[in-house]
């Protein structure tokens, strides 16, 4: 990559606050695929939805976000992100199904959690769109764990010729009943000992989660080393979050503690990722402690 920069470019490492170190990870293992996205997509009627998968903190969000901005800058096409995390329950919602079905349903995060009614929702209008269309994307506040007002939701018009959707447990799929019933974490042994909330959130794989997969086109993983860097990625996810509360400092930020008890609600499902989803992924980001890639593999994209 040349030493001059496109504003775009500039705008973009601003804006998440990065060096020029990501613009020569993307050169090297991003901008190569763009161009076979395009060519996905001008087999389709509608928006090629890509899944992102990634384990907390991997880099997903932003990796849609570069994705987005290349495609808009460099091809003038349209395209929007998408994230699992905005269609989570209201917190009341979820406290309801803390009180009539489990108390760690409260929690957000497991399948179960999420409205995939609204997500279906919003995807059909995204596939259906027509140049004057006009509809709202839900976004989820994290600081306040609920859902924000539809006021505040964003507004966004038109085609897009891609939308990506990014979340941890996208790709997942439901377990048998001799692997559920054994606990893998402390969380599971004392606060699951029957085996509820897991089980709760199994059915949502298969009931919800299914019928959503069947709607994406491509998918994209990046896979971590291993669910022992969740823990420090996601600290560093509370650090920003924090640093974006300004009027009111540590509200809704988690400390160290409360980091290590709440990546247990996403172990199973993540480690369920981990084993079974790179062997069915398009695109396949192998990363380092570091959230650096160290090997990339590619399936073909028709089917054979």
């Amino acid at each position: 990559m040349g030493n001059i920069k496109q504003k775009w470019q500039l705008d973009f490492l601003r804006f998440h606050k990065l060096d020029e170190s990501y613009l020569q990870f993307a050169e090297s293992w991003i901008d190569h695929i763009i161009p076979q996205l395009l060519e996905s997509r001008d087999d389709l009627s509608r928006s090629l939805l890509v899944a992102v998968n990634g384990c907390q903190g991997s880099g997903k969000s932003t990796l849609c976000e570069y994705l987005v901005s290349a495609l808009a800058f460099k091809y003038q096409r349209r395209a929007l992100s998408l994230s699992l995390d905005d269609f989570y329950l209201t917190h009341e919602e979820r406290v309801q199904l803390s009180e009539n079905v489990h108390p760690l349903l409260a929690v957000r995060g497991v399948p179960g959690t999420h409205d995939i009614d609204l997500l279906e929702l919003t995807l059909d209008n995204l596939f259906t769109a027509k140049p004057a269309s006009v509809f709202s994307i839900p976004r989820f506040d994290k600081s306040t764990d609920d859902r924000k007002p539809k006021s505040e939701w964003d507004e966004v018009t038109g085609i897009f010729d891609v939308v990506f959707l990014e979340g941890w447990c996208l790709g997942a799929v439901p377990e048998t009943i001799e692997i559920l019933n054994k606990p893998i974490n402390a969380l599971e042994e004392h606060e699951d000992p029957d085996g509820v909330w897991r089980s709760f959130a199994n059915r949502a794989l298969k009931n919800d989660f299914l019928r959503l997969y069947d709607r994406i086109d491509l998918w994209l993983m990046l896979k971590a080393p291993s669910f022992d860097y969740v823990y420090q990625w996601r600290l560093e996810q509370e650090q920003k979050l924090a640093d974006t509360q300004h009027s009111n400092p540590g509200r809704g930020v988690m400390a160290p503690k409360e980091v290590a008890r709440f990546i247990q609600f996403y172990e199973r499902l993540t480690e369920n990722c981990l084993r079974q989803l790179p062997d069915r992924v398009h695109y396949l980001y192998q990363l380092g402690e570091n959230r650096e890639v160290l090997n990339f593999r590619q399936r073909p994209l028709v089917s054979e």
